[in-house]
C-alpha cells in the first residue's frame, strides 16, 4: 500500500531488520542444561534483550524480545530463563516466550535466584520477595535494612533445605529460611565487602569473595575459614569451582585476568592474564568438563580448556565483537561489510549469518611481537582507525583495504583476513609527528591508494609493493586535506580541502585540470563512480552534489552537521547523518527531502549496500552496527516530498529478534493450511502412486514371466527309512489332515484395525504411504463392516478438500472391485449414496471452473483477433 507523509511517522523506506556485534554486558552470563539438546546453553545480556549461545560452538540459537529498558539481572534454571527490568520481573520459555510477569517490587530489582518451585528476589531497597513460579503470587516478603546491610550476593547453600544465604556490603553474611521468613544466623564477616558467593564442591563450604582481593573458603555450619587466597588485582568479581574431579577454584578480577587456585595443595594453580580486555564478571565450569565460560564487558564470550600438560588453560573459542564503539562502516560486498572501531580493530560483519564474522585483527606497529605477546599485551597497538577504504577487484592478489589512523601520518594496508604488510609513508613526512594523514581512498582497478595529509598534500602510492608513485600539487591545498576519490576510469582525481577548495586532478599525470570554490571548508566526501555524482559536506552545514565531468555544483541542501553520507546504487539518492540524530534521504532529480526519521543516538557513520538492499549504521557510545532493510525493494512506496517543518518520529533502533525454527515451522503450516481452506488441493504425489490403480491386474498380467520357472524333481534321500516286520517296507510320511483356520484379515491388517478404530486422519494417512500393489490387497480383503467405515473415511477426506486425486482413485478401485457387494447389501448403498452427495459438492464447483477454463481457451485459440 502507499505510504503518504505524516507528522506521525518514522521512515518509509528504511524499515528495522537486525542488530550485529552484540555479544555480551557487564551482566553475568547464566548457564542451563537442556536435556533435549544434551548440551549446555549460554544466556547473555545485550542491553534491553539476552541472547541465547550453544556451548559446543559458541553458535547463536535465539533472542528475545526487547524489554521496556535495559535488563538488570538474569538468572535460569531446567525450566525458565528469568529477566528483570525495573520493577518487573519476566520467566521466558526457550529464551524467546514470555510466559510470567511477576509484579511487586518497589525499587528496581537487583538479584535473583531460582529455588526450586519458588523465585528469590532482591531490590536495591533490600526487599526481598519469594515467589511462586507458577501463579506469580507472593509466598513471602522480606524486609532487611538498606543501612545496615546492603546485599550485593545471594547464594543457596547445598543440602540446606529453604535456606538462602545473603552477602552484603558491609562485610557480614545472613542465613534466611525463606519458608518461615526467620533470620537464622548472622556472620561476622571480614570488615570488607563481599562482592561473589558460590558453593563449592563439598557440602558446607563456601567460596566469599571480598573487594580486598581475599577469597575464603568458609564452613557455614561451624563458622569457621579453613583457609584463604589473596591475589593482587583488586577486588573479586566472580568465583566457580570445577566439576571434573579435580580440586580447583577459578577467581575473576577487574583487571580482567583470571587465577585458578589448587584447593588440594593451597597454592596458585595458574594465570590466565589478560583473558579480557575488562573485569571479568561471570566464570562458570561446565559440569564434568574441563571446561571454563568466562564473559566480560569488553563485548567477548570465551570458553577456555584446562587440556595443558602442566594442567594450564588455553582459549578453545570465543565469541567477541567490538568492546569500544565502531566509528566507520563501509560494505565489502552485497552480503558483509567492514567495521573501524575505537578499539583499533578492524572487523566483518555478515548479512547471511554470524557464523560468517570475522575480526581482521587490531591494528599494530609491530605484528610478529603482537603475535608472540597476545594482542591484550601488544605494546605496539596503534591508535584508532578514523577511515578506511575497500576494493574487491583484486582482493585475491594483494591488499585491498587502506587505513589511516588517529593522530598518525602512517596508512596501513590490509587484506580481507588480516592486517597486512605495508605501512605507507612518504620519507618526506619521517620525524614529522605533525603531518597526519586524514583521508584515504582506492582506485576502482585496486591498485592505488591516495592519501590527503594535514598539510595539505596528496600522494599516491601503490598498493601491491607499498611503493610512492604520485604527488598531486605542492601543495594541493593550503589546508587539511579532508576528502578524495578517484573515477571509475583512473582519469580525474577530486580532492576536496579545509581550504573551501574542491580541486581536479589528472589521475595519472597528476597536473591540475580544474578547480571549483565552495561556499566553507569540505568535511566529507562520498562519490558515485558510475554516475560521476559527488556528494560534498561543508563546514557550513551544508550538503552540496557536484557533478565531476561538469565540474559544478548541480543540487544544495540545508541540514545539521554531517557525520556521514551515502549515495544509493543508482545515484537518485543521498543518504546523511547529522549530529541531530536524524538519517534523511535526498532525492536528486528533484532535489527534495523524502524521507526522514529520528534514532535515539547520533549516527557516527552509515553505509548502502551495493545491491540497496540494506543500510547499516552506527552510532555514539553504541557496540553495535545496525542494520535496515529498504522497503522499497518489497513493497509499493510513494515518496512526495516532506513539508517544511517536518517532524520526524523517534524509531528505535533494531534488535536481534530471531525466534526458534520449529516455532517458525509450526506457525507457518498453521497459515498454510488456514489459506488453503475452502480449496481443492492435490497430493503432489507421483502419478505412478494412483493413475494405474485401476489398471493394476494390467501391470501385473504384463509383468509376469511369458515361462513359468520348470520345477526340479524332488531328490530321494541316500537312506530310505524302512518299517520293520517279515517283508521290507518303506516307511513313509503320512498325509496330515488338512486343518482350515478360520481367522478374519482384519483382525491382521493395520489398515483393518483403524477402520474399526474409526480414526479416520490415520487412515488417509495409512493409504497415503501404500503403492499401487499393496493398496489393491487391502481393499479387495475389506469385509462388510469394514467397508462401511471404509466409505465414511472417504467421504470425511472429500469434505477436507485435499489429495483429491489419492482420494478419487482409491473410490474408483473400491467401487471396481465391490461393486457387487455393494449392491447386494441395503447399508452399504446407503452409505454410497452419502459419498455421492459429498462428492458432488465438492466436484460440482471445480467441474464448472474447468468448463470455463476451457471454453475460453477454445475461444482465444480459434477467435481471430
Amino acid at each position: 500500500a502507499d505510504t503518504m507523509p505524516s507528522a506521525s511517522d518514522s521512515s518509509r523506506i528504511f524499515c528495522a531488520y537486525k542488530s550485529l556485534g552484540f555479544v555480551c554486558n557487564h551482566l553475568p552470563v547464566v548457564v542451563r542444561y537442556i536435556h533435549r539438546r544434551k548440551e549446555h546453553l549460554v544466556i547473555t545480556s545485550v542491553g534491553r534483550s539476552f541472547h541465547t549461545y550453544s556451548s559446543k560452538k559458541l553458535s547463536f540459537l535465539t533472542a528475545s524480545p526487547a524489554h521496556e529498558d535495559d535488563i538488570t539481572c538474569l538468572a535460569g534454571d531446567s525450566a525458565f530463563v528469568y529477566s528483570s527490568c525495573g520493577r518487573e520481573i519476566f520467566s521466558w520459555l526457550r529464551g524467546t516466550e514470555l510466559v510470567n510477569t511477576y509484579k511487586g517490587h518497589a525499587k528496581n530489582v537487583l538479584l535473583i535466584l531460582p529455588f526450586g518451585k519458588h523465585l528469590v528476589s532482591v531490590d536495591e531497597g533490600g526487599s526481598v520477595i519469594v515467589w511462586d513460579t507458577k501463579t506469580t503470587d507472593v509466598y513471602l516478603e522480606l524486609s532487611i535494612d538498606a543501612l545496615s546491610f546492603h546485599v550485593t550476593t545471594v547464594l543457596h547453600p547445598l543440602t540446606y533445605i529453604n535456606k538462602v544465604l545473603f552477602g552484603s556490603k558491609q562485610g557480614t553474611l545472613q542465613l534466611w529460611n525463606v519458608k518461615t521468613g526467620t533470620h537464622l544466623y548472622t556472620f561476622p564477616g571480614w570488615n570488607c565487602a563481599v562482592t561473589a558467593l558460590s558453593q563449592s564442591t563439598a557440602v558446607d563450604i563456601a567460596a566469599v569473595g571480598l573487594s580486598d582481593g581475599r577469597v575464603l573458603l568458609h564452613n557455614l555450619k561451624f563458622d569457621e575459614t579453613l583457609f584463604k587466597f589473596t591475589q593482587e588485582w583488586g577486588p573479586v568479581t566472580a568465583i566457580s569451582f570445577r566439576m571434573d574431579g579435580v580440586a580447583h577454584m577459578a577467581v575473576g578480577s577487574q583487571l580482567g585476568h583470571i587465577s585458578v587456585w589448587d584447593l588440594e595443595k593451597r597454592q596458585l594453580h595458574c594465570q590466565l592474564t589478560s583473558a579480557h580486555k575488562a573485569a571479568v564478571t561471570s566464570l562458570n565450569y561446565l559440569p564434568q568438563e574441563p571446561l571454563l565460560v568466562t564473559s566480560s564487558p569488553d563485548n567477548s564470550l570465551k570458553v577456555w580448556i584446562f587440556d595443558e600438560t602442566d594442567g594450564g588453560g588455553r582459549l578453545l573459542k570465543q565469541q567477541c565483537g567490538h568492546s569500544a564503539p565502531p566509528c566507520k562502516v563501509r560494505f565489502r560486498s552485497a552480503t558483509d561489510f567492514l567495521t573501524a572501531g575505537l578499539d583499533s580493530s578492524l572487523r566483518s560483519f555478515s548479512t547471511i549469518g554470524d557464523n560468517l564474522n570475522k575480526n581482521l585483527g587490531q591494528a599494530s606497529f609491530s605484528r610478529k611481537k603482537a603475535k608472540k605477546l597476545g594482542v591484550a599485551r601488544d605494546l605496539g597497538k596503534m591508535p584508532p582507525i578514523v577511515d578506511f577504504a575497500v576494493e574487491v577487484t583484486r582482493e585475491k592478489e594483494w591488499d585491498s583495504i587502506a587505513a589511516c589512523h588517529r593522530n598518525l601520518g602512517t596508512v596501513t594496508t590490509w587484506t580481507c583476513d588480516r592486517m597486512g604488510q605495508h605501512k605507507l609513508l612518504h620519507d618526506r613526512f619521517r620525524g614529522q609527528a605533525d603531518v597526519l594523514a586524514k583521508c584515504v581512498s582506492l582506485s576502482c582497478c585496486g591498485n592505488f591508494v591516495t592519501v590527503g595529509y594535514s598539510s595539505g598534500e596528496v600522494d599516491r602510492y601503490n598498493i601491491q609493493s607499498g611503493l610512492h608513485r604520485m604527488t598531486y600539487g605542492n601543495p594541493a591545498h593550503e589546508g587539511a586535506v579532508r576528502g578524495n576519490a578517484s573515477d571509475s576510469l583512473n582519469q580525474t582525481l577530486v580532492t576536496g580541502g579545509g581550504d573551501g577548495w574542491l580541486k581536479f586532478w589528472l589521475f595519472k599525470e597528476g597536473s591540475s585540470i580544474g578547480e571549483l570554490q565552495l561556499s566553507s571548508g569540505v568535511a566529507k566526501m562520498e562519490l558515485h563512480r558510475e554516475s560521476g555524482m559527488l556528494a560534498v559536506a561543508t563546514d557550513d552545514f551544508s550538503v552540496l552534489v557536484v557533478d565531476v565531468e561538469l565540474q559544478r555544483v548541480v543540487r544544495t541542501f540545508a541540514t545539521s552537521r554531517i557525520t556521514d553520507m551515502a549515495l544509493s546504487p543508482d545515484a537518485r539518492w543521498l543518504v546523511t547523518a547529522s549530529m541531530d540524530a536524524l538519517i534523511q534521504t535526498w532525492d536528486l532529480p528533484s532535489g527534495c527531502l523524502v524521507d526522514c526519521f529520528q534514532v535515539p543516538s547520533p549516527c557516527t557513520s552509515l553505509h548502502l549496500s551495493p545491491s540497496g538492499e540494506y543500510l547499516a549504521t552506527c552510532h555514539i557510545d553504541d557496540l553495535g552496527v545496525y542494520l535496515w532493510s529498504n522497503a522499497t525493494l518489497y513493497s509499493r512506496v510513494t515518496l512526495t516530498p516532506l513539508p517544511e517543518g517536518y517532524s520526524p518520529k523517534m524509531t528505535e533502533l533494531p534488535t536481534n529478534i530471531m525466534p526458534e525454527q520449529e516455532d517458525i515451522t509450526e506457525n507457518t503450516e498453521d497459515a498454510e493450511v488456514e489459506a488453503l481452506c475452502g480449496l481443492v488441493t492435490l497430493s503432489l504425489l507421483p502419478q505412478s502412486r494412483w493413475q494405474n490403480i485401476l489398471n493394476i491386474d494390467v501391470v501385473k498380467r504384463r509383468n509376469k514371466p511369458r515361462e513359468a520357472a520348470k520345477k526340479l524333481p524332488k531328490s530321494a534321500p541316500f537312506f530310505i527309512p524302512t518299517v520293520t516286520g517279515l517283508e521290507p517296507k518303506f516307511a513313509l510320511p503320512e498325509n496330515p489332515e488338512s486343518r482350515m483356520v478360520s481367522y478374519s484379515f482384519t483382525d491382521q491388517s493395520l489398515l483393518g484395525n483403524l477402520l474399526n478404530s474409526k480414526d479416520y486422519s490415520a487412515v488417509l494417512e495409512k493409504l497415503r504411504e501404500m503403492g499401487p500393489s499393496n493398496l489393491d490387497f487391502e481393499i479387495r480383503s475389506l469385509g462388510v463392516h469394514v467397508m462401511l467405515n471404509f466409505m465414511d473415511a472417504m467421504r470425511e477426506g472429500l469434505q477436507t478438500c485435499r489429495d483429491f486425486e489419492l482420494l478419487e482413485s482409491y473410490v474408483a478401485l473400491f467401487l471396481k472391485i465391490h461393486a457387487d457387494t455393494i449392491a447386494s447389501e441395503p447399508l452399504l448403498c446407503d452409505s454410497l449414496h452419502g459419498l455421492c452427495q459429498v462428492h458432488s459438492t465438492v466436484w460440482a464447483p471445480l467441474n464448472s471452473l474447468f468448463n470455463q477454463s476451457l471454453c475460453i481457451a477454445n475461444y482465444l485459440r480459434s477467435a481471430i483477433l
